[in-house]
């Protein structure tokens, strides 16, 4: 069974940790956390596309907001 948990690491910290590596001794703070900023442009993107979305659902009525809770309450 250690075979298994070498083996998960073995994959996370030689194949895909290994583009970090290059990412770890650059001086600069701003091109080392390039991937992070890359990261949370991408995710505030699609934040807001999931808010135009809900949008567009809420002005045509198709939302469903039924009031309901668990049958324990």
């Amino acid at each position: 069974m250690s075979d298994f948990f070498y083996a998960i690491e073995d994959l996370f910290v030689n194949v895909l940790f290994l583009p970090y590596d290059t990412f770890r001794f650059m001086e600069s703070w701003w091109s080392a956390n390039t991937v992070n900023w890359l990261f949370m442009i991408i995710g505030f993107l699609a934040m807001c596309y999931w808010m135009f979305q809900l949008n567009i659902f809420n002005a045509n009525g198709e939302e469903d907001k039924s009031i309901s809770s668990h049958s324990f309450l």
